[in-house]
């Protein structure tokens, strides 16, 4: 069993606006988050979010500290969530195993000593943020999650986004997860835009084809950015920062935010004419 970990430092929006192509993949996006038989890990100096994943590979891989959390155990000051994005698979806790299906998620609160991973198929996509408390463990299911249909297929983001952790589900400290689908033809996601100073937030875009890519957009509103981003791989986006696409094609993609509230509504919106 194998867990390697990279470190993101901030960058503040002055630095971003003076970086290439190369620079700015290196610092905002995640391409091998995913390797069969491994727990990879990106830990970020936004609101201390750590961006992983797990690939059991048929075997059980278990959650191990990192040196950046300064902890014995990776859970002592810190809760996760876990989303499947692959076959059925298990995780245990402390000796219980708890079976997640495609699409859902699993939160474990603080405090948790022993996590691992399990299944043929299955591949775990990983977050984690500073905890002060300890809240149960909690399967979060697309069923029991809060729908909110936005946009239009004029304007091609017609779009179902799915709070996983909404004030019916689970109470966690900082996390809040859910994902996003499109509508057949809207291929806009997070249009128009906005940015949420208080919270990071954090993107992997999923269910592209091989040859199909997302044309991510960042940076502040009148001094944007762009990054291609492929299947399975993530963008972080500082507080500071939009964050929408528009995809060659289908895809799905799931969201996490975790700073100084749960709040989603607490966003500053940005005017489609003040996009630069």
């Amino acid at each position: 069993m194998s867990t390697d970990f990279d470190i993101r430092f901030a960058i503040d929006p002055s630095t971003a606006a003076a970086m290439g192509t190369d620079e700015l993949r290196e610092n905002f996006l995640i391409d091998d988050l995913f390797a069969a038989g491994e727990v990879r890990w990106t830990y970020t100096h936004y609101d201390r979010m750590a961006v992983g994943g797990a690939v059991p590979n048929g075997g059980a891989l278990a959650l191990e500290a990192i040196k950046p959390t300064g902890t014995a155990n990776f859970l002592d000051r810190r809760e996760l969530i876990a989303v499947n994005i692959g076959e059925a698979g298990t995780i245990s806790v402390d000796g219980t195993d708890h079976a997640v299906g495609p699409r859902d998620m699993l939160y474990i609160g603080m405090g948790a000593k022993d996590v691992r991973f399990a299944g043929e198929g299955a591949k775990f996509y990983l977050l984690s943020a500073p905890a002060h408390a300890s809240h149960p463990t909690t399967l979060l299911q697309k069923s029991g999650a809060k729908r909110l249909d936005l946009g239009s297929n004029e304007t091609a983001n017609e779009r179902s986004i799915f709070q996983y952790v909404n004030a019916d589900s689970v109470k966690t400290c900082q996390l809040v997860v859910g994902l996003t689908q499109f509508a057949p033809g809207s291929v806009w996601n997070t249009m128009p835009a906005h940015v949420h100073d208080r919270r990071m937030e954090a993107y992997l875009y999923v269910d592209l084809k091989p040859d199909a890519f997302v044309v991510h957009l960042m940076g502040e509103p009148d001094e944007s950015r762009h990054l291609i981003v492929r299947n399975e791989q993530a963008i972080l986006s500082p507080p500071w920062s939009i964050h929408c696409g528009a995809g060659t094609g289908a895809y799905t993609f799931i969201w996490a935010m975790a700073g100084d509230n749960v709040d989603y509504t607490d966003v500053e919106k940005v005017a489609m004419e003040d996009l630069r």
